[in-house]
């Protein structure tokens, strides 16, 4: 099975909202509520914490995921994921990048695959 990787390149296997999603761990969404919440200072709670992935066919997202504008972009171009586009990478990832580079790493590779 081909692993999921978001919009902005974060592997979703490796996301908390999605781990416990998939898990149904009531103890993980009341970890990571904690953690994100003191992170992002958001009042984040427990039950907040659910997403099937932000590519999924599923409706469960977590909330920020609704509002985040790379995936609305992403939506638009009918892209897999940003490294399937060919504005790759635009003011929006640059932005991101700052603060994830993990996920840059993540997408140059699927850039360079195409």
């Amino acid at each position: 099975m081909k692993e999921m990787v978001a919009y902005c390149g974060i592997p979703c296997h490796m996301c908390d909202a999605r781990v416990a999603t998939v898990n149904d761990d009531d103890e993980k969404r009341a970890e990571t509520a904690k953690t994100w919440s003191e992170q992002y200072k958001a009042d984040i709670k427990p039950e907040d914490i659910n997403c099937e992935g932000c590519i999924s066919e599923g409706s469960v997202l977590f909330s920020h995921c609704k509002e985040c504008e790379i995936r609305a972009c992403g939506l638009e171009k009918e892209v897999e994921n940003c490294g399937h586009c060919s504005d790759y990478a635009c003011e929006k990832l640059e932005a991101f990048f700052q603060m994830v580079p993990f996920c840059r790493e993540q997408l140059d590779k699927i850039h360079a695959g195409l």
